[in-house]
């Protein structure tokens, strides 16, 4: 009965981001306006972590599952993937090497500020 109550908080908040992001018109994907919402949820208290523990657990014990049709994917575009696929690779490493550098740069800032708190330096 957890993991069904935790399944319809998860679903509900992803179905919550996708209106959103529709009604609104925002350039961010439904459903990480809907990750957005249940971490928001979660550290105020509305959604209790109790509540959809075992419906996360299932959906991440699980994950391998829903890169199926992903796999399913690439074999489609194959061909585009085939023309395109250095470029592409290029702009992934590029992309993800920007991420891990403004994490590491945004992660000295708040730490230094909590440590300037908390008067540990």
């Amino acid at each position: 009965m957890k993991a069904l109550r935790g399944m319809a908080v998860i679903l509900g908040l992803l179905v919550t981001g996708e209106a959103l992001s529709a009604l609104l018109g925002l350039p961010v994907p439904g459903s990480v306006i809907g990750m957005a919402l249940m971490a928001l949820g979660l550290g105020l208290g509305v959604i209790r972590l109790e509540w959809v523990r075992e419906a996360g657990d299932f959906l991440a014990g699980n994950l391998a599952f829903f890169f199926v049709p992903v796999g399913v994917g690439f074999m489609e575009y194959f061909d585009v993937l085939k023309k395109d696929g250095p470029a592409i690779l290029g702009i992934t490493v590029l992309s993800t090497l920007c991420v891990l550098g403004l994490t590491g740069v945004f992660h000295r800032i708040v730490t230094g500020k909590k440590r300037k708190a908390t008067g540990r330096d």
